[in-house]
């Protein structure tokens, strides 16, 4: 993702600028050499902050510091994004009933934590056949965990196996 790139002090290339002073206050309409011998008796920088007005409106600032809070507003932006993760708990038709709870509960911690989880059947020999007790089983996980989560794709038969894919329910 390319940064977008300010112009600054002797980089702003319009004739006369609306300056913006250090503490908010408009300074009016001037000269370009004007501003920037104004910003550099402050020892500040000249920013550009709107390139498409006309004309274009300029602030005076500290660039150095105002570039370190943009990085650290960025920071914090990373640190509050989730990531959502795809889990996989596979399965056979002939899965016993413990066994099926122990696996529903494994996907119940999954979407607990945020993520989704994907409930893989894999067929074995002559077990394709019998594809209906297949969909009986993911139908079944579905429906005890339809209080946490929602099918976001539907059972599906895939070569040798079938899956569905469970989300966790949007926040109210």
């Amino acid at each position: 993702m390319a940064k977008p790139t300010v112009n600054i002090n002797q980089a702003i290339r319009a004739r006369e600028v609306r300056v913006v002073g250090a503490n908010s206050e408009q300074l009016g309409i001037m000269p370009l050499h004007e501003a920037l011998s104004l910003a550099d008796s402050q020892q500040l920088d000249l920013v550009e902050v709107s390139p498409t007005a006309v004309p274009p409106v300029c602030r005076i600032m500290d660039y150095g510091k105002f570039k370190y809070q943009q990085s650290k507003k960025m920071q914090e932006a990373k640190k509050k994004q989730t990531h959502v993760q795809l889990k996989e708990v596979k399965l056979r038709p002939k899965t016993d009933e413990h066994d099926l709870q122990f696996k529903i509960k494994h996907v119940r911690r999954f979407i607990e934590e945020g993520n989704k989880a994907k409930v893989t059947l894999v067929f074995r020999g002559r077990e394709i056949t019998h594809t209906e007790i297949g969909l009986k089983s993911l139908e079944r996980i579905a429906s005890e965990l339809e209080d946490i989560a929602v099918v976001e794709f539907k059972p599906k038969m895939e070569g040798r196996s079938m899956f569905m894919i469970v989300a966790p329910k949007g926040k109210k």
